[in-house]
Formats: structure tokens, C-alpha cells, sequence
């Protein structure tokens, strides 16, 4: 049975943090394929300065060639809202046979209760997730058994966090600050020739 895993997110844009949390949890999970599925439109959270979808399409396809993962525009495609029980749907019907798996940051992972259809989520995928805060692992383990006693399987893993943030990298480049050692440097250089996160971005995707 092929192992899938899925990432997914605004990315924006995809930065270090999210490269070292892929490759941390495909070589722990033995995965065969990660995806990486930037979404069209955040359901979960405000997203004021958000780049066009296309650019941080191209950012998450230059950051990961190199590692040798995935980027499906699946969710950017089907337009609208990003929710991710409709995403594992799609995946679950082209890829019947494999067994998926749900990478989650630490923030997402404890509202998991409250997205669309948790229980189809909760069904398709085993949801994974790695504290990036201090308290963060007795938060997962708590907020854990609670999601399995509503029949969700999960992972939790205690990876090495990277402290960088996509807020992080926006900031710096507003202030004319250097993002190397925040980025791969294809993103770097994709968002210094295409001149993002200059200013406010307003709500225009």
C-alpha cells in the first residue's frame, strides 16, 4: 500500500520551517510520496497580505524539486475555499489503495475538531503533527485525546523546530532585511525578481 503524505497550507510563503517538518515526517513515516498542496483560499484564518495564488504555486514547485516533492494545485484548480476533507475526498478516489497521511502545524492540529467534516477527515487520513512552541507538546497530546476519542487516528512527532515563520519572512522583507536561512534560496530569489511582500497586500489572492 502507497503512503501518502499531504501538506498542506497557505504557504506564503513556504519557508524552511515547512521544508524541515516535510522531510522530518517523510522519513519517520516511511512515505513513498508528500504532497505539498498550497491552498486557493484559508477557510481557517484571516489572511490580509496574501500572495496571488500563482506565485505561491511557483515558490512551493522551486522550494520543493530539489527535495524531490510533490506540488498538486488541486485545491487553487477547484477555486474558492481550501477545506481539506474535500481535498483527501479527490485524493482518496485517484489513489484508492493508499494509506494518507495528514501533516498539521501545531495551530491547525488543536482546531482540527472545528474544520468541515472533521469525521471525513478523521476517516481518509491519519492526522500528524509536530510542536513548534515550548508548551506545544503537552497542548498536541492533550488536544490528541480528545480527537481520538472522536475516532481520529493520529501521530505526534517531536521534531527539531526551526524558529521561522512565513510571518517571519514577510516582515523581513518589508523592512529591506535579508530572508537567507529563511528560504530556500529559489524562493528567495522568486520573490526578490517578483517583488512580493513589499507592502500590504490588502485581500487580493
Amino acid at each position: 500500500m502507497e503512503r501518502i503524505a499531504v501538506f498542506g497550507g497557505t504557504f506564503n510563503p513556504i519557508h524552511n520551517g515547512h521544508i524541515h517538518l516535510a522531510k522530518s515526517f517523510a522519513k519517520a513515516l516511511h512515505i513513498d510520496r508528500l504532497l505539498v498542496i498550497p491552498t486557493n483560499s484559508p477557510p481557517h484564518k484571516a489572511a490580509p497580505d496574501l500572495a496571488p495564488a500563482a506565485d505561491r504555486l511557483a515558490m512551493c514547485r522551486a522550494a520543493c524539486r530539489r527535495e524531490g516533492f510533490e506540488v498538486s494545485d488541486m485545491e487553487i484548480r477547484r477555486g474558492g475555499p481550501s477545506y481539506t476533507a474535500v481535498t483527501l475526498r479527490e485524493l482518496k478516489k485517484l489513489c484508492p489503495d493508499s494509506e494518507l497521511f495528514l501533516i498539521t502545524g501545531e495551530d491547525m492540529f488543536v482546531t482540527l475538531a472545528d474544520w468541515k467534516e472533521p469525521q471525513t477527515i478523521f476517516s481518509l487520513a491519519t492526522v500528524c503533527a509536530s510542536p513548534r512552541s515550548r508548551g506545544g507538546r503537552d497542548a498536541l497530546r492533550r488536544c490528541a485525546a480528545k480527537l481520538q476519542k472522536l475516532g481520529a487516528k493520529t501521530y505526534l512527532a517531536d521534531f527539531h523546530y526551526l524558529p521561522v515563520s512565513s510571518t517571519m519572512v514577510r516582515e523581513a522583507v518589508r523592512k529591506g532585511k535579508s530572508i537567507s536561512g529563511l528560504v530556500p534560496e529559489p524562493v528567495e530569489r522568486y520573490i526578490r525578481e517578483k517583488k512580493l511582500y513589499l507592502e500590504e497586500m490588502g485581500n487580493g489572492i
